[in-house]
């Protein structure tokens, strides 16, 4: 439980595989970011395999600093890891995340809605954005890294003035849409591929499942990155997770970052 306690109308524990796994879960009304709230036990020593969940953040976000709009109902979760691989295979996490997290939603969501991984690891609903994962870490004095693994899902809502369509599990009419029973999912899924994936020594297998669950492969794509916008077909991940983007004229580019979209209708 965390310090303030959780919400009254929020109850959250881990899956049983996470809580056999030696995993924490510490779980808050509201936090600022259960990013900045997870960073900040990397500083007082924590040992890792720690949950960060919070009902609301008052300062959730995205990547490149966007702001996450985080009102209840939706879930906020962070995992920080210490040492989970060499620093070179740090950035596959998100890979990693990316396939937990859609089988988690799938699970919620039932036989009936269509909910695929868009490039890096965002989730989509019928073709709308559903959720954001966001990777920060730090180097520790012992020579080893810490990570931090941020999840934002939207759950019973979503907002309204986005730049690009959104998502929730209620929207999409979901199964169940309960952020308590999400994160329990979530937390065994997580525990699953991150020995799937063996510290980076079998990112093979996570880039398979990736690629089994990503949308848009074979369509039109639009790529934004450092003030240019380039079109083509998604041709899928390289065996580095960068994203293959098939040019007009045959030219097959690999992309590191960048802001993608596809046609929602088609995903």
């Amino acid at each position: 439980m965390g310090r303030d306690g959780a919400a009254r109308d929020f109850y959250c524990a881990l899956g049983p595989e996470a809580a056999r796994g030696g995993y924490r879960l510490e779980v808050f009304t509201s936090l600022a970011s259960t990013n900045d709230e997870a960073m900040s036990r990397v500083s007082a020593g924590d040992p890792g395999r720690l949950w960060i969940v919070a009902a609301t953040q008052s300062k959730g976000r995205g990547r490149m600093g966007r702001p996450w709009v985080s009102p209840p109902g939706n879930l906020y979760a962070s995992l920080l890891l210490i040492d989970p691989a060499p620093p070179a295979r740090l950035a596959e996490i998100g890979f990693v995340a990316g396939v937990a997290l859609i089988d988690s939603l799938r699970a919620m969501a039932g036989a009936g809605p269509s909910i695929r991984l868009k490039w890096p690891n965002d989730a989509l609903g019928d073709g709308a954005k559903m959720s954001g994962l966001l990777l920060e870490g730090a180097s520790l004095r012992n020579g080893f890294f810490a990570c931090v693994v941020g999840v934002g899902v939207n759950c019973a809502s979503s907002p309204l003035d986005a730049p690009y369509p959104t998502a929730s599990l209620k929207s999409i009419g979901a199964a169940c849409s309960d952020r308590g029973a999400l994160f329990a999912a979530l937390s065994d899924r997580f525990v699953h591929w991150l020995e799937v994936w063996a510290r980076g020594d079998n990112f093979a297998a996570i880039r398979a499942a990736w690629l089994e669950r990503a949308g848009g492969i074979g369509e039109k794509a639009q790529v934004a990155r450092r003030g240019e916008r380039l079109e083509g077909l998604f041709r899928g991940i390289d065996a580095q997770g960068r994203m293959l983007l098939e040019r007009p004229d045959g030219i097959v580019e690999t992309i590191e970052a960048g802001d993608v979209a596809f046609d929602p209708r088609k995903t």
